[in-house]
């Protein structure tokens, strides 16, 4: 693993911050600001600190304003483009895997179009399909909605794999569909296997680490598997209280599955092979820049004492599953006293 993981942030963190609640945003002063703006202000205020940038198509970023945003983004890169068709209300009740023929069809061109554009640039591209579910029971013909969905996956990783570029499927259990299809680590790898099955091996996985979180999925334990299949592509940091999906500051909370999620990274040689870390924050009601920095902050030293902490009295403490003895080592890690 490098010393340092190198970094992307979603743009999102940098919006007006809309709940169904307040629907002009807790930060309504940058309801009008354009991606273009949002991307100056991110790179003003974080510098270096934050290498690439992530986008949703075509709300955040399209071939309309793409020459505007490389500008403002001044020398920082693309890494990830993402479906937007969460934004779009044509699709409130599933695109990729609707019945309607006719709003499938314009889902999966939209999908289409914007695999083609992160090909072009160089971008690997994000599907999270929080809209394709379900909201009652009775209201879905799931074997045909599955059957859809997945044809819709592969279609989309085929046309990036002509340009070399990687698919990640990111889960979520719920919101804005309340049932999402894909809304766990198993359905995730359902859909990996099944386009394996058919030959489509450009798709990996995207760990939002707060939908883990709402899931009772512990972060390291998943990244230490996906690892071991060759499935760890992209990491989503945040954290939150495990209800809903926060998107609060890294390390704020859930700080000792973070550290021994590093810790896993560490092992699984994560960022040899230009893998990031990605930032998925939605700070609310903070300074959005000085959320983003914190988190970044926070993470470098998180991965500080997860390196501290690795080492042959660990391993060793882990093959006897000596609980005692691995926490006096992540504790003095962490720099309390020693006591003997």
């Amino acid at each position: 693993m490098p010393d340092r993981l190198k970094t992307s942030l979603g743009i999102w963190a940098l919006g007006p911050m809309i709940t169904r609640f307040v629907p002009v945003g807790y930060q309504p002063e940058h309801a009008h600001e354009s991606t273009a703006d949002k991307v100056h202000r991110a790179v003003d205020g974080l510098g270096d600190l934050m290498d690439d940038y992530e986008f949703h198509y075509p709300n955040e970023l399209s071939r309309d304003n793409l020459d505007e945003v490389r500008a403002a983004l001044d020398g920082h890169g693309i890494y990830c483009m993402a479906s937007g068709l969460h934004l779009d209300p044509r699709f409130g009740k599933g695109g990729l895997s609707s019945p309607d023929d006719s709003i499938r069809d314009a889902a999966l061109q939209v999908t289409l179009d914007a695999c083609e554009l992160a090909g072009e640039i160089g971008a690997h591209f994000i599907i999270w399909p929080g809209i394709e579910g379900y909201n009652y029971p009775f209201q879905t013909p799931y074997g045909e909605s599955w059957a859809r969905f997945i044809d819709a996956v592969g279609q989309a990783a085929a046309a990036l794999d002509r340009h070399g570029r990687k698919l990640f499927l990111e889960h979520k259990n719920s919101e804005p569909a309340m049932k999402i299809f894909m809304r766990n680590i198993g359905m995730t790898l359902h859909v990996i296997h099944k386009l394996r099955v058919q030959g489509i091996d450009n798709v990996q996985v995207n760990m939002d680490w707060q939908h883990l979180i709402m899931n009772g999925e512990h972060l390291p334990e998943y990244a230490a598997l996906l690892a071991a299949e060759g499935l760890l592509g992209h990491q989503h940091a945040n954290s939150g209280w495990g209800i809903t999906d926060d998107d609060n500051m890294v390390g704020a909370t859930a700080f000792m599955e973070t550290v021994e999620l590093a810790l896993e990274l560490r092992r699984a040689d994560y960022g040899a092979n230009g893998e990031r870390l990605g930032f998925d924050l939605y700070p609310y009601t903070e300074d959005q820049v000085a959320a983003v920095r914190r988190s970044v902050e926070q993470w470098h030293f998180i991965d500080e004492v997860a390196q501290r902490i690795e080492g042959d009295a660990l391993r060793e403490a882990q093959q006897r599953k000596d609980a005692v003895a691995a926490y006096e080592l992540v504790y003095a890690a962490l720099g309390a006293p020693s006591r003997v």
